[in-house]
């Protein structure tokens, strides 16, 4: 029975450059690369040397912890680089691309007869199962649990995030593939929310039970809907895919091909012209961003969203979960007197010399300035306003920070990800590092209890 999400508490970021309803191919890139950072908590042991050839789909690494999670090439080319950093640990691996890609093929496999178990193989085996994740922890899930359910969200509320809605118009046979591929694999339900009065690519979905979720960001959020939906207990796991992750692993289970092709939202007040490429992942930035053009000398280039993205230069690459890229201007300037006179041109859930709420559809051209030092917690009770789990936000952020394990437990850490704390981190005034505050309490617990 589905179970209609409707969130009051939360705060909507309208930015400048949301990514027009246009899509273009990108330049095709020479390098590709895996940022292993991407992969958190996996301990990669190479299946390859540096200038080894390898095929789209091949596996590259797998997961020390575990020998069947391998993790393959988004490209067929030459294996140029490993570079490591400090105890030889791999940071990253660069690809150089052949100009006429070739794909490993693997065996299909008939969905309607294979069970759980043959396609959980399968998926290892293939390099698709990096695309679940699981929360407790919020890394690759782990495959020798089963979640008790399976949650996707195909609403994006964060600023300037890719619509999609617009992204998977005409992948339904992937989806419907990947869907029913996972029902599978959990003895509960598969979970998709959708957003409320809107006619959904995932309508007609069979396998899977639809919620229409309404309200500001984080309504959009996996993390929220787990919560209003079916809320994680110590003991339970539940696994979470991204809509776009599922077109791959549908396509897989189709054709027997790894396709790790991918649309992006360029997007920010820096970019000319905001639109949507089809690229792939691990592709260069530069071959999708200045096709765009930049208006501005002095500008932050983000992988991924304002709120939890990274920032990454020109010649970085897309991050293999990202499905946005963000341009916005560096703000690197200071405003005489900024702390003490009416602000007109800036986001502020407080009614404080601020008057954001008297215009809440009005779009804001921010930038990367922090307006304020790092400081110590003060107490004041904004962040229950725009943070609608049924969490403590500040006392679970000071339990992680005093790594109290007890607390961290009792308080719901075990239901929560960094990116849940993006938007209590957007508006601190004490400017504390909230996501990495949780993060580095999620590593605790899992190296502790998990």
């Amino acid at each position: 029975m589905s179970k209609d999400i409707k969130i009051k508490k939360g705060l909507n970021i309208n930015l400048v450059g949301a990514a027009e309803h246009t899509t273009s191919k990108a330049v095709l890139s020479n390098i590709y690369a895996y940022n292993l950072e991407d992969f958190h908590g996996i301990t990669p042991k190479m299946m390859l040397k540096e200038g080894e050839e390898i095929k789209a789909g091949e596996p590259l690494f797998y997961n020390k912890s575990n020998e069947a999670m391998k993790f393959v090439s988004p490209v067929s080319g030459e294996l140029v680089e490993i570079f490591r950093g400090a105890r030889r640990r791999i940071l990253t691996l660069k690809i150089l691309a052949d100009k006429e890609q070739e794909f490993l093929v693997n065996k299909k496999v008939d969905l309607e007869k294979a069970d759980g178990e043959e396609l959980r193989e399968l998926l290892l085996e293939s390099g698709c199962w990096p695309f679940i994740k699981q929360r407790p922890y919020d890394r690759v899930a782990n495959p020798d649990v089963v979640p008790k359910s399976i949650f996707i969200s195909g609403v994006a509320t964060a600023p300037l995030a890719a619509d999609v809605e617009y992204v998977l118009s005409g992948k339904e046979n992937e989806l419907q593939a990947a869907i029913t591929a996972l029902s599978k694999m959990t003895p509960g339900k598969v979970h998709i929310s959708v957003k409320d009065k809107a006619n959904s690519v995932f309508s007609n979905v069979e396998g899977a039970v639809l919620h229409k979720v309404s309200g500001p960001h984080p309504a959009g959020l996996v993390g929220t809907q787990i919560n209003k939906i079916d809320p994680i207990n110590k003991g339970e796991t539940v696994w979470t895919v991204a809509p776009q992750d599922l077109i791959i692993i549908g396509e897989f289970l189709l054709t027997g091909k790894f396709n790790a092709e991918r649309t992006i939202a360029l997007a920010g007040s820096a970019v000319k012209t905001p639109k949507y490429y089809t690229t792939k992942i691990g592709t260069e930035i530069s071959t999708f961003l200045y096709a765009s053009g930049v208006n501005l000398k002095k500008f932050r280039l983000i992988n991924g969203d304002v709120l939890t993205g990274s920032r990454v230069k020109p010649d970085g690459y897309l991050g293999f979960y990202n499905s946005t890229v963000t341009a916005i201007p560096e703000g690197d300037d200071y405003e005489f007197f900024g702390w003490n006179k009416p602000v007109f041109n800036k986001i502020s859930p407080t009614r404080a010399l601020t008057f954001s709420w008297m215009q809440p559809n009005k779009k804001y051209d921010l930038d990367t300035n922090t307006n304020g030092e790092h400081r110590a917690f003060v107490v004041t009770g904004q962040y229950e306003k725009v943070f609608p789990l049924d969490i403590y936000p500040l006392q679970l952020l000071k339990a992680c920070m005093v790594k109290d394990i007890d607390e961290m437990e009792q308080l719901g850490l075990y239901e929560v990800a960094p990116e849940d704390f993006s938007l209590t981190e957007f508006i601190c005034i004490s400017k504390q590092p909230h996501q990495q505050i949780i993060r580095e309490g999620l590593d605790l617990l899992y190296e502790e209890i998990g």
